[in-house]
Protein backbone atom coordinates (compact mmCIF):
# COMPACT_ATOMS: atom_id res chain seq x y z
CA UNK A 1 0.00 0.00 0.00
CA UNK A 2 1.28 2.94 -0.71
CA UNK A 3 0.92 6.04 1.55
CA UNK A 4 1.19 9.71 0.28
CA UNK A 5 1.48 12.38 3.22
CA UNK A 6 0.82 16.16 2.47
CA UNK A 7 2.74 19.16 4.76
CA UNK A 8 0.04 21.61 3.09
CA UNK A 9 0.83 25.35 2.89
CA UNK A 10 -0.25 28.42 1.45
CA UNK A 11 2.79 28.78 -0.96
CA UNK A 12 4.41 25.60 -0.57
CA UNK A 13 3.30 21.82 0.38
CA UNK A 14 5.68 19.29 1.34
CA UNK A 15 4.72 15.70 -0.14
CA UNK A 16 6.30 12.18 0.84
CA UNK A 17 5.38 9.14 -0.71
CA UNK A 18 5.83 5.66 1.10
CA UNK A 19 7.60 2.61 -1.04
CA UNK A 20 4.94 0.26 -2.72
CA UNK A 21 5.17 -1.91 0.76
CA UNK A 22 4.09 1.02 2.53
CA UNK A 23 7.25 0.51 4.87
CA UNK A 24 9.71 3.28 3.79
CA UNK A 25 9.31 6.78 2.54
CA UNK A 26 10.53 7.34 -0.90
CA UNK A 27 10.04 9.69 -3.37
CA UNK A 28 9.61 13.92 -1.64
CA UNK A 29 8.81 16.98 -3.42
CA UNK A 30 7.71 19.96 -2.98
CA UNK A 31 4.69 22.47 -4.51
CA UNK A 32 4.72 25.49 -5.41
CA UNK A 33 1.68 27.05 -5.50
CA UNK A 34 -0.46 29.67 -3.94
CA UNK A 35 -3.78 28.52 -5.46
CA UNK A 36 -5.92 26.09 -3.70
CA UNK A 37 -6.79 24.41 -6.71
CA UNK A 38 -3.41 24.11 -8.34
CA UNK A 39 -2.64 22.58 -5.34
CA UNK A 40 -5.03 19.81 -5.77
CA UNK A 41 -4.62 19.59 -9.51
CA UNK A 42 -0.47 18.61 -8.46
CA UNK A 43 -1.86 16.66 -5.84
CA UNK A 44 -4.54 14.66 -7.85
CA UNK A 45 -1.56 13.81 -10.59
CA UNK A 46 1.02 12.73 -8.16
CA UNK A 47 -1.49 10.38 -6.61
CA UNK A 48 -2.63 8.65 -9.91
CA UNK A 49 0.90 8.76 -11.99
CA UNK A 50 2.66 7.06 -8.39
CA UNK A 51 -0.32 4.64 -7.94
CA UNK A 52 -1.02 6.28 -3.96
CA UNK A 53 -3.38 3.84 -2.31
CA UNK A 54 -3.70 6.22 1.16
CA UNK A 55 -3.44 9.98 2.29
CA UNK A 56 -1.91 11.62 4.97
CA UNK A 57 -2.39 14.95 5.75
CA UNK A 58 -0.52 16.93 8.74
CA UNK A 59 -2.76 18.30 10.67
CA UNK A 60 -1.49 21.72 12.56
CA UNK A 61 -2.41 21.88 16.35
CA UNK A 62 -1.15 24.39 19.14
CA UNK A 63 1.18 23.32 21.57
CA UNK A 64 -1.63 22.25 24.09
CA UNK A 65 -3.72 20.14 21.73
CA UNK A 66 -6.26 22.73 20.19
CA UNK A 67 -7.32 23.69 16.75
CA UNK A 68 -6.60 26.74 15.45
CA UNK A 69 -7.85 28.67 12.21
CA UNK A 70 -5.11 26.57 10.50
CA UNK A 71 -6.04 23.70 11.46
CA UNK A 72 -9.88 24.53 9.84
CA UNK A 73 -8.28 25.27 6.63
CA UNK A 74 -6.43 21.80 6.36
CA UNK A 75 -9.85 20.00 7.26
CA UNK A 76 -11.48 21.90 4.59
CA UNK A 77 -8.46 20.81 2.29
CA UNK A 78 -8.84 17.45 3.43
CA UNK A 79 -12.70 17.44 2.19
CA UNK A 80 -11.71 18.65 -1.10
CA UNK A 81 -8.49 16.06 -1.56
CA UNK A 82 -11.64 13.08 -0.41
CA UNK A 83 -13.50 14.78 -3.31
CA UNK A 84 -10.87 14.86 -5.85
CA UNK A 85 -8.77 11.47 -5.36
CA UNK A 86 -11.60 9.17 -3.72
CA UNK A 87 -9.00 8.44 -1.01
CA UNK A 88 -10.16 10.05 2.86
CA UNK A 89 -7.22 11.55 4.76
CA UNK A 90 -5.82 10.36 7.59
CA UNK A 91 -5.39 13.51 9.45
CA UNK A 92 -2.40 13.79 11.83
CA UNK A 93 -0.93 15.43 14.38
CA UNK A 94 1.99 17.50 12.50
CA UNK A 95 3.30 19.61 16.09
CA UNK A 96 6.32 20.53 15.67
CA UNK A 97 7.78 18.64 12.62
CA UNK A 98 8.70 21.77 10.86
CA UNK A 99 11.09 22.24 13.12
CA UNK A 100 12.13 19.38 13.34
CA UNK A 101 12.28 19.47 9.64
CA UNK A 102 14.82 22.26 9.78
CA UNK A 103 16.78 20.65 12.52
CA UNK A 104 17.77 17.63 10.61
CA UNK A 105 18.70 20.16 7.34
CA UNK A 106 20.90 22.04 9.85
CA UNK A 107 22.49 19.21 11.29
CA UNK A 108 23.18 18.17 7.59
CA UNK A 109 24.87 21.06 7.05
CA UNK A 110 22.28 23.35 4.74
CA UNK A 111 22.46 26.93 5.68
CA UNK A 112 19.05 28.63 6.59
CA UNK A 113 18.35 30.38 3.50
CA UNK A 114 18.85 26.82 1.84
CA UNK A 115 15.58 25.47 4.05
CA UNK A 116 13.28 27.18 2.22
CA UNK A 117 13.42 24.69 -0.78
CA UNK A 118 13.20 21.80 0.77
CA UNK A 119 11.83 21.83 4.49
CA UNK A 120 8.38 21.24 3.45
CA UNK A 121 9.38 17.82 1.73
CA UNK A 122 11.50 16.84 5.00
CA UNK A 123 8.60 17.85 7.21
CA UNK A 124 5.98 15.67 5.15
CA UNK A 125 8.64 12.72 5.12
CA UNK A 126 8.52 12.87 9.48
CA UNK A 127 4.78 12.99 9.39
CA UNK A 128 4.67 9.70 6.83
CA UNK A 129 7.43 8.14 9.08
CA UNK A 130 5.22 8.58 11.97
CA UNK A 131 1.96 7.34 10.48
CA UNK A 132 3.87 4.55 8.75
CA UNK A 133 5.74 3.56 12.26
CA UNK A 134 1.58 3.77 14.20
CA UNK A 135 0.46 1.45 11.20
CA UNK A 136 3.08 -0.88 12.10
CA UNK A 137 2.60 -0.68 16.12
CA UNK A 138 -0.95 -1.53 15.44
CA UNK A 139 -0.41 -4.50 13.49
CA UNK A 140 2.14 -5.78 15.34
CA UNK A 141 4.69 -8.96 14.72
Amino acid sequence: MRIMAIDYGDARTGIAISDAAGLLAGFTTVIHSRSREGMLREIQALVQTRQVDGLVLGLPRNMDGTEGPRAQLCRDFAGQLAALTGLTPVLWDERRTTVEAHGILHAGGKKMKAHRKTVDAVAATLILEGYLTRRRLQSGP
